[in-house]
């Protein structure tokens, strides 16, 4: 008999069986990409982007017929940082199918000939490219999109938070990339974000480079009722139950965030033996741990804002919803500075993405860290 699966993943590719709902959003987006079109694809973060892009690229009409490339490039703070990751992205994801991909990258890629590495064994070129050896920014994007339009399949790819573009020091990044993709014939792009308004400002400004380039793809949370029976019924499967009340104070208490709730139910799978009910208390017990565990997570994420951030953020926190930062009684009532001061908290925290904006009402971003500090004040 093998193993038992716990069906609640929380990282890397989910399994068909495993993946709950997003029937609407994945079939959309299978039909926009196969019918040539790029997504915009947008929710607060931890919400399924990645894990719903990644489900549609291994269903069998985009595996058999696409080349998938995904790159995420939350990391990178340059240009010649995103040309780096996105190269090595399209190497791994097209060059390593066999050695006339991988000859004809080093030949499309003239700008980096000198610094591809050599697999004698294999007798073919290896990406072991540098940062260092960018020194021609767009003229070595030019030749890897030229390789792309190439390519004897059509290639689907993926930027993950698209928006960090915005944060490049060089100033006409978005420009650029508009300029080579329209010019593309043989890819299309899910531009994938976590920054609602960034992102939002990006595709949906007349002022904007890439204004009305994509279909918009919005991720919410998974409805509750559908997410209960989605988890009752892989209890059942192992012989285990949960009740209603135990899954409604996960969800409600982390705001339906799919990470957390997908999480809290895998440790709650685990806790729970054959033949027992998973109930309220357990749950709340597990969550307890989970504050916990991320303890000095947080402690560590907010020891990089200074004072005024942090007196802005719990004023948000303790209110829980804020239309008005910068009048005079939330200002006093919470004992802030300035009404300028707080502007200037509030831009750098949702730079953070600490808190967040929707329709000029501002809120915490993410569930943890409002749970954390409920617990801690």
């Amino acid at each position: 008999m093998g193993a038992l699966i716990n069906p609640f993943v929380v990282s890397g590719r989910i399994p068909e069986g495993y993946f709950c709902d997003r029937v609407a959003e994945s079939s959309e987006l299978e039909k926009s990409l196969s019918n040539q079109m790029n997504v915009v694809l947008t929710s607060s973060r931890r919400m399924g982007k990645t894990s719903l892009v990644d489900y549609v690229f291994n269903k069998p009409a985009i595996s058999d017929d696409y080349i998938t490339i995904s790159v995420d490039i939350l990391q990178t703070t340059t240009f010649r940082e995103f040309i780096f990751a996105f190269g090595t992205a399209v190497f791994d994801a097209v060059a390593t199918r066999g050695e006339k991909w991988r000859k004809l990258f080093v030949s499309f890629l003239k700008s980096l000939s000198g610094s591809f590495g050599y697999d004698p064994v294999q007798n073919t070129p290896t990406f072991d490219v540098k940062l260092g050896d960018i020194q021609l920014p767009e003229f070595t994007l030019r030749e890897i999109f030229q390789y792309l339009d190439s390519v004897d399949k059509r290639c689907l790819v993926v930027i993950d938070e698209f928006q960090q573009i915005t944060r490049y020091p060089e100033k006409n990044v978005e420009e650029i990339l508009r300029t080579h993709i329209q010019k593309l014939s043989n890819a299309n792009f899910v531009f994938s974000g976590s920054r609602r308004r960034l992102i939002e400002e990006m595709f949906f400004s007349a002022k904007r480079p890439f204004y009305q380039s994509a279909k918009p793809l919005r991720l919410e949370a998974i409805d509750e009722d559908v997410y209960f029976d989605f988890t009752v019924n892989h209890f059942q499967k192992a012989g285990k139950m949960i009740t209603r009340g135990a899954f409604d104070l996960v969800y409600k208490t982390f705001w339906g965030v799919t990470l957390y709730v997908q999480r809290l139910m895998k440790d709650a799978f685990i806790e729970t033996q054959a033949g027992v009910t998973c109930d309220v208390a357990m749950v709340e017990q597990l969550i307890k741990d989970y504050i916990r565990e991320n303890d000095s997570h947080l402690r560590e994420q907010l020891s990089f804002i200074t004072e005024p951030q942090k007196e802005l953020l719990y004023a948000i926190h303790d209110e829980g919803q804020v239309q008005s930062i910068t009048s005079s009684a939330f200002n006093r009532k919470h004992r802030l500075r300035s009404p300028s001061s707080t502007q200037s908290a509030a831009l750098k925290l949702l730079e953070y993405d600490l808190i967040t904006r929707k329709e000029k009402t501002y809120s915490l971003s993410d569930p943890l860290l409002s749970l954390w500090l409920s617990r801690r004040r």
